[in-house]
């Protein structure tokens, strides 16, 4: 039998491995939910940015659903891992004096805050979708596993991981709108109730 060039081409493309289709629809479902949320967003459009259709994303996820949790657990499991480095490398004999190590884990998180803007949608994206009983169970598990991570890095007392929790909330709810500060006095707030008045 003659080879064509189609016939070439089908035996010359390789196979991509189940894992890593579904780690890269894993990814571009935390781009597409970060936008559009659990409702929003078309399981099609995830699949298109793979380059695989729809029902292939149903054989290895089992609803949309599964694969917006496999999304949010993503989004937490990238957090624990920035402490983790981060507490890693924290070296208090080298660090600023006002500096410990949950200060240099919430730099470092701020700093991923702006870089990452899909991954601090994404959260808010999984708060607003936990009206849906599955889904936070699931977030209530990524928190809970967050806090204990951190816990087990600062080894610090339970009020300071508490407010270690308390201002991450407070930074992404400034990141998501686009501001620094929320405080009552800050520009922003005083310039927007002058607007309003």
């Amino acid at each position: 039998m003659a080879t064509t060039p189609a016939t070439e081409q089908k035996s010359t493309r390789q196979r991509v491995p189940a894992a890593e289709r579904r780690d890269a629809l894993i990814e571009a479902a935390v781009h597409e939910f970060a936008h559009g949320g659990l409702r929003g967003t078309p399981v099609d459009r995830i699949a298109r940015q793979v380059g695989v259709a729809q029902p292939y994303v149903f054989s290895l996820f089992a609803s949309k659903r599964e694969l917006f949790i496999a999304a949010v657990e993503r989004c937490f499991d990238r957090v624990a891992e920035l402490f983790t480095r981060v507490a890693s490398e924290f070296d208090p004999a080298t660090a600023p004096p006002d500096v410990d190590v949950l200060k240099a884990m919430g730099n470092a998180y701020v700093e991923l805050l702006a870089s990452s803007r899909d991954y601090l949608m994404l959260q808010h994206q999984a708060y607003a979708a936990c009206d849906d009983e599955v889904i936070r169970e699931r977030v209530r598990a990524c928190y809970a596993r967050l806090v204990v991570h951190v816990e087990g890095l600062a080894d610090a007392e339970p009020e300071r991981i508490d407010e270690f929790f308390r201002y991450g909330m407070w930074l992404n709810v400034a990141a998501a709108m686009g501001v620094e500060d929320l405080s009552v006095g800050c520009e922003w707030v005083r310039a927007e109730q002058q607007t309003a008045e």
